[in-house]
């Protein structure tokens, strides 16, 4: 079961921020996403990759990653390594919120996609003096393992890799890009939908949270941020 993330005051939660410059996080941290591809295709090295899976699953150190949003909101990436294995959660979140909403996890519950590929574009640039993870080639790649999508656009496979390359991986990327955009392997691309009454993308997937419009429990001031946040600018 997803860790509500207010039980994580309890648990060992460190910074993962500066994790994000070291050698061997990327192909740690989309181990699960790049199943047949090594660390090499990353430009990192096997060993640096190994010691890095080592510290994200690290017991008595849970990493965090913040991604700031438009208008308030965040999206936090959580490690959990309580149980037996090591999960990741991904939270939406807001500081006028007395709940999260959970768009991914990868424990037993498996929940996700959490994006379509549209509402992940529209996330790429932090806002202005956020604090957490601003640049816009680390957040993509973040945020990666939350989506989900059978119709990503060409334009998608071209900034996965540019973002590939600027965090060290070689030109020639395309394959590992196109790769990482078929979904998590716990839950694939999925067939989404823009519903216009309700302003909110849909997901067909049967572990999908996006069945429902997101934050349809919210108040209507607060629905309408959240769906500025996720529209394209």
């Amino acid at each position: 079961m997803v860790m509500a993330r207010h039980w994580y005051s309890s648990s060992p939660v460190v910074d993962g921020h500066p994790l994000l410059d070291e050698p061997g996080f990327w192909p740690a941290y989309l181990a699960d996403l790049a199943d047949g591809f090594a660390p090499e295709a990353f430009g990192s090295d096997a060993g640096d990759a190994d010691a890095m899976l080592d510290t994200l699953h690290d017991r008595s150190a849970w990493p965090r990653f913040t991604v700031p949003l438009a208008g308030g909101f965040a999206i936090v990436v959580h490690f959990n390594s309580g149980e037996e294995f090591t999960t990741t959660d991904y939270f939406l979140t807001h500081p006028d919120w007395s709940q999260d909403l959970v768009l991914a996890s990868d424990d037993q519950d498996r929940i996700g996609p959490g994006l379509c590929w549209p509402e992940l574009a529209a996330l790429l640039e932090a806002p202005p003096g956020a604090a957490g993870v601003t640049d816009s080639h680390a957040r993509l790649l973040l945020l990666l393992p939350v989506l989900g999508d059978a119709a990503v656009p060409e334009e998608a496979v071209t900034a996965v890799v540019e973002a590939l390359v600027v965090q060290g991986a070689p030109e020639a990327s395309e394959a590992l890009a196109r790769h990482l955009l078929q979904g998590h392997p716990m839950w694939g691309a999925e067939d989404w939908w823009f519903d216009d009454d309700e302003q909110s993308w849909l997901c067909e997937g049967e572990h999908s949270p996006r069945k429902v419009p997101l934050g349809d429990h919210l108040p209507l001031q607060q629905r309408a941020a959240l769906e500025a946040c996720l529209t394209p600018r």
